[in-house]
């Protein structure tokens, strides 16, 4: 709980109200590797914040599974339009490795929302950094190669490079798995 409360902290100005409130909001579970938080069809319970593991996202796409999210530490996800709508998901979401999750129900999210002053504007926040990821990640597959692709994303996060199977970075960036292998055998670090 307490990385999740430096992280909304680091974004947000709370107080110990806040933080008790929060507390009361938020449980925390641990997920062993491999055990699938969200099937395609099913309305999503929660909105997850990711203390330590690494969960995948993806959508069975005719037969073929595009991995859509590879979520690391300290950072938010869920099937965003089946939470708030209530609808049911397109997507999978499944722990790569054994995880901590932080979880909220949409009860709880309502809950916090209706008696916090910085809740809405930090959700709204997330959101945003979320949007502009995806944003990038599409222009990304827009202007750069495959290669460029892998080596921006080994940049960037480092430990799902070397802690993620090959078939799920390969889905990720869009390349297939042997052009993947060809490219890092290419690479030299």
């Amino acid at each position: 709980m307490k990385q999740l409360l430096n992280y909304i902290q680091s974004k947000f100005p709370i107080n110990n109200d806040d933080i008790n409130f929060l507390e009361k909001c938020f449980t925390k579970e641990d997920v062993p590797a491999q055990t699938k938080l969200l099937e395609a069809g099913k309305i999503e319970q929660y909105i997850y914040f990711l203390n330590s593991g690494i969960v995948k996202g993806y959508q069975n796409i005719d037969g073929k599974l595009v991995v859509q999210h590879l979520v690391s530490e300290q950072d938010f996800f869920t099937s965003l339009d089946s939470f708030m709508n209530r609808t049911p998901s397109l997507d999978y979401y499944e722990t790569i490795t054994d995880c901590t999750l932080i979880k909220i129900s949409k009860s709880n999210f309502e809950l916090l929302h209706r008696n916090t002053n910085f809740w809405g504007d930090f959700v709204k926040m997330v959101t945003n950094e979320h949007l502009s990821c995806k944003i990038e990640r599409v222009k990304d597959f827009q202007i750069l190669t495959a290669k460029e692709r892998y080596l921006k994303f080994i940049n960037q996060h480092p430990k799902l490079a070397s802690n993620v199977s090959v078939d799920n970075i390969a889905s990720f960036l869009g390349i297939e798995p042997q052009s993947l292998s060809r490219i890092r055998k290419q690479i030299t670090f």
